[in-house]
């Protein structure tokens, strides 16, 4: 069995979208090398038949952090702000992990040995959210002319979650680190600091958003060791949409020199007359192309 592992977790809801990204691991011949996990969160019996025979190990998610019941409200999909922490409790057979999101899909094979490349020696292999056209960073509230107050995702996050100012500070106005896609090793000291990070977030926030917190506190307040990968390698497409070179057929970045996109993340919907493009696969929006058209495409793996 390979020692590498890609690991995504879904429940019936997003159960086509995880069909594509496996489809679009297998469209890569290197893929062979590579074990493909499924966290069940709620996949139906019949779901669960099909992947029998479209992945290696599906095991199921649990709470591996206790919640209180009346912030999951039946939500299994909310195991993945908790078990994502915890691959090697699930898949203690491996000894590399590349987490990607069911959202998202591989465009490029070059960047799944990037990220297992880059959890060598313990560290964090992760993609910071900023990059040519990103044109906002943090939010703030200008209050008599000069003062301002802080209203970045991160910042309020960790507030609210009972973090110390001093933290809080730190992540103000620090690049969000998306945790849709990482990689980190089974033997890497990253896991356990995050975890402890993450149960003490749970404590007192919300669920969702809660495992990005925690990751960011370890980056960019407990310092973990980490290799930061291009934006190319989770391209979150509700940031700033990609181009399409229509000679090779593929996905890229907007600006020059029109890098191809790794991996394609639909994070937090592409929505078009009130639809969001990761449930509904019609949903189409209009595309530049390098060669200087327009042309009305879905980001979904195959479409």
């Amino acid at each position: 069995m390979p020692t590498r592992a890609i690991v995504t977790l879904a429940d019936s809801n997003y159960f086509e979208l995880l069909l594509e990204l496996i489809a679009s691991i297998k469209s890569h011949k290197e893929s062979e090398n590579v074990c493909i996990c499924i966290l069940d969160a709620g996949l139906s019996e019949k779901q669960l038949g099909i992947l029998k025979n479209k992945s290696h190990l599906i095991r199921k998610a649990k709470w591996d952090i206790n919640v209180p019941a009346h912030k999951v409200k039946e939500k299994e999909w909310l195991k993945s702000q908790v078990s994502r922490a915890f691959l090697p409790n699930y898949f203690p057979e491996f000894e590399k992990y590349l987490w990607i999101d069911c959202d998202a899909w591989i465009n490029s094979w070059d960047t799944v040995e990037l990220y297992f490349k880059a959890c060598e020696n313990g560290k964090l292999g992760i993609t910071q959210t900023i990059g040519p056209g990103y044109r906002v960073l943090s939010r703030v509230q200008w209050v008599f002319g000069k003062l301002a107050l802080i209203k970045s995702q991160n910042y309020k996050h960790a507030k609210k979650s009972g973090f110390s100012e001093t933290t809080a500070r730190k992540l103000a106005f620090a690049p969000h680190l998306n945790i849709g896609v990482f990689s980190l090793e089974n033997k890497s000291k990253c896991w356990k600091l995050w975890q402890e990070i993450l149960t003490k977030a749970l404590s007192s926030g919300g669920i969702f958003g809660s495992e990005g917190l925690a990751m960011n506190i370890a980056v960019y307040d407990k310092n973990v060791d980490v290799e930061f990968l291009p934006l190319s390698c989770n391209w979150i497409a509700s940031n700033v949409l990609p181009k399409f070179d229509e000679e090779k057929r593929t996905f890229v970045e907007p600006y020059l020199p029109h890098k191809e996109i790794g991996i394609m993340h639909l994070a937090a919907g592409i929505w078009k007359d009130d639809k969001d493009m990761r449930t509904d696969k019609n949903v189409k929006i209009s595309i530049q192309t390098i060669q200087g058209s327009k042309l009305d495409k879905s980001l979904r793996y195959g479409y």
